[in-house]
């Protein structure tokens, strides 16, 4: 399996008060521990399933993911930005697994 790779796009800069888009992507199989390799050997369940957004500390978005969500999970929401500062993404897993990834942004 390809290794999961954490993606996130925020604007590099912002003006005060501005609602920008963040856009985030998980490269992730998310087996369901339904399907079969190529050998008829059932592949594992990996499932992400949370995600949620800090900025500067503070949780700002975050959700629960289902199964039934596809492979690569891609996840857009907007942010009113007031400050300069830096957004972490997180995703988790059920097995307790977790990726991150950190973007800033300055706002003048």
């Amino acid at each position: 399996m390809a290794s999961v790779k954490p993606r996130g796009k925020v604007p590099k800069e912002a003006s005060v008060g501005e609602i920008i888009e963040i856009k985030t992507l998980l490269r992730h199989p998310m087996h369901s521990g339904r399907m079969r390799d190529a050998d008829g050997k059932i592949i594992p369940k990996k499932i992400v399933n949370k995600f949620y957004a800090n900025f500067n500390g503070e949780l700002i978005f975050s959700m629960g993911i289902e199964p039934s969500i596809s492979s690569n999970p891609y996840i857009v929401f907007p942010f009113k930005v007031m400050e300069s500062g830096e957004f972490e993404f997180f995703w988790e897993e059920e097995s307790g697994e977790k990726y991150e990834l950190t973007r800033k942004i300055a706002v003048s």
